[in-house]
């Protein structure tokens, strides 16, 4: 009886740091692939269509997309 409270929450622990260390690892490999956009990306975007940005216009997109985040 008491044994089987112990496995049972033994496997729940070994479970639960099993998880941890599989998500982080997948979330590393996600933000690997897909970085976060930064403001030299944005300016990069703005200038491949034709025109050079000002900073103001990078940070009022910069913002515009932190705020839908």
């Amino acid at each position: 009886m008491l044994t089987d409270i112990l496995y049972i929450l033994l496997g729940a622990v070994i479970g639960a740091v099993i998880s941890f260390f599989v998500t982080k690892k997948i979330f590393t490999k996600q933000l690997e692939e897909n970085p976060p956009i930064n403001e030299k990306m944005i300016e990069a975007m703005m200038s491949g269509m034709g025109r050079k940005p000002s900073q103001k216009q990078v940070r009022q997109v910069m913002n515009q997309m932190n705020k839908y985040r």
